[in-house]
């Protein structure tokens, strides 16, 4: 998995699903139907889904309880972590060997500069997980 900056102020869906199936982030924004979305409200997990599904990967997201904890960790799994002062609309991310990838990692730099790269934490609570199946 190579890690993708996101080019939209909400399109970090996006970037972790390019990331995902190793494509750039303007093929993969094309797999999306309404991308206009990914400059003001941003996207749920469903159509991130439907995106996979599209290039024949089976996906399923689920509310991250104790009982999945672990399964976040599998590799292609991408989780969407809560909003927070810090991330005020909440924020994608994609897990690879690596560590998590974070499609926009200096946030919140101006855009046009933004940058990705890999973590080793998730820099908040992940809420929603999708999961490879």
């Amino acid at each position: 998995m190579k890690n993708i900056s996101q080019k939209d102020g909400f399109g970090c869906g996006i970037a972790c699903a390019a990331s995902v199936l190793g494509m750039n982030y303007e093929s993969a924004k094309s797999l999306f139907p309404n991308s206009k979305q990914a400059k003001g409200s941003g996207f749920l997990c469903r159509d991130i889904v439907s995106a996979l599904k599209k290039r024949g990967l089976h996906y399923e997201y689920k509310y991250v309880k104790p009982k999945i904890r672990k399964q976040i960790y599998i590799p292609g799994t991408i989780v969407f972590i809560a909003r927070s002062k810090r991330f005020p609309a909440g924020h994608y991310l994609a897990r690879d060997l690596k560590g998590w990838m974070d499609p926009w990692i200096n946030f919140p730099e101006d855009l046009s500069k933004s940058k990705s790269g890999f973590r080793k934490r998730l820099p908040g609570k992940p809420i929603y997980a999708i999961l490879p199946i």
